[in-house]
């Protein structure tokens, strides 16, 4: 009896013992995958803390609008000053600051998802240059809504500024101005980023002017933000403009190739005077800018394509222009609009040949 005794208290012990080291092994992976948990989300850094941060304060703030909050951009009187089938531009007045920005309102069905537009916005928002117009703050409503803070621009547009028949649009330290500030934002979205960032949308309405009409490039990387039906809208709206390269067939190919070309379009815009898609009273008959450039350049009358005053204007004051360099601004800007992607130069070379051109 007395073994049977010792045999059962042996058992009862180890299978307390046995019982309290599976207790201990529970509660160390437990904890390892709690620490797991933490280390995982301390890997998602700055997005994960961000996109809890929008879900609750609906505002993310970028350099310049530090000030800004939901209050002010939800009660601000707006003024439409464009459209498209996938937002509506607003100049709206802040009532508590007094001043103005620019306000792009994304329709609720055009958006992407909030976790792929998320990463595109902190991406864009990070983006300072002289030539590009800078992400203030981004805005996402409740039921989708989404709304994009920029600084409003008074001179406006470079396509008003071209046809609305103010001399200054025909001066050659103007239009050379506003060139190498259009490519030297481009440069800095094409190499200045560890990724390049493709524009998608270039044109001439697309570009906004400051004072002494320094350009500032808007909607870069806006195709991003957008679900694959908006984004074809904007390339067909693109198209329709005369800016889509002919090697495009759906947005999701726009590349830093499809980008020269709709910069080679604006050069010869600056140049000419002319809009892309020059309509004639014939019906069914439109003349495509490049190729009426092209047409020109066959029958040696490339004279007739640019402002007729540029010359006269420039040689009247001490910053004279030769037909030498108007003739090389014209052969760039038809380099960019070459129908070959692989034949149109790259931006850092476009950038070089403008500064040469300037000297």
């Amino acid at each position: 009896m007395g073994n049977k005794h010792i045999l059962i208290l042996i058992l009862g012990v180890t299978s307390l013992s046995i019982l309290a080291i599976l207790f201990l092994i529970v509660i160390h992976v437990c904890r390892r995958k709690r620490a797991q948990a933490k280390a995982v989300d301390a890997e998602g850094g700055l997005e994960c803390k961000e996109r809890d941060e929008l879900e609750r304060e609906d505002l993310l703030k970028f350099h310049g609008g530090e000030d800004l909050s939901v209050h002010d951009i939800l009660d601000a009187p707006g003024e439409v000053i464009g459209k498209s089938s996938y937002g509506t531009l607003y100049m709206a007045s802040l009532v508590r600051t007094n001043s103005v920005v620019l306000l792009r309102f994304l329709r609720p069905a055009c958006a992407g998802k909030m976790e792929e537009v998320v990463p595109v916005i902190q991406q864009l928002g990070s983006i300072r240059h002289p030539n590009l117009v800078p992400l203030c703050a981004f805005y996402a409503g409740p039921r989708g809504e989404k709304l994009l803070v920029h600084p409003f621009y008074h001179r406006g547009a470079l396509a008003h500024f071209i046809r609305d028949g103010n001399g200054e649009s025909h001066k050659w330290t103007v239009i050379y101005r506003i060139s190498i500030g259009i490519a030297k934002g481009l440069d800095y979205l094409h190499t200045g980023q560890q990724k390049p960032i493709i524009h998608g949308n270039l044109k001439s309405k697309n570009i906004l002017l400051g004072r002494n009409y320094q350009p500032y490039m808007s909607d870069f990387g806006l195709h991003l933000l957008l679900n694959s039906t908006a984004g074809q809208e904007m390339l067909e709206d693109s198209a329709a403009e005369g800016y889509k390269a002919p090697e495009l067939i759906k947005m999701k190919e726009v590349s830093q190739q499809t980008d020269i070309y709709s910069l080679g379009v604006i050069l010869l815009e600056l140049l000419t005077g002319k809009e892309p898609i020059i309509k004639q009273s014939t019906p069914d008959q439109d003349f495509y800018l490049p190729n009426l450039a092209r047409s020109a350049i066959l029958d040696h009358r490339i004279s007739d394509l640019y402002h007729p005053d540029i010359l006269i204007v420039e040689n009247k004051g001490q910053c004279a222009i030769t037909e030498e360099q108007i003739l090389r601004f014209f052969q760039l800007s038809m380099a960019c609009c070459s129908p070959s992607p692989s034949l149109r130069p790259d931006i850092t070379q476009i950038l070089r040949k403008l500064e040469d051109i300037g000297k």
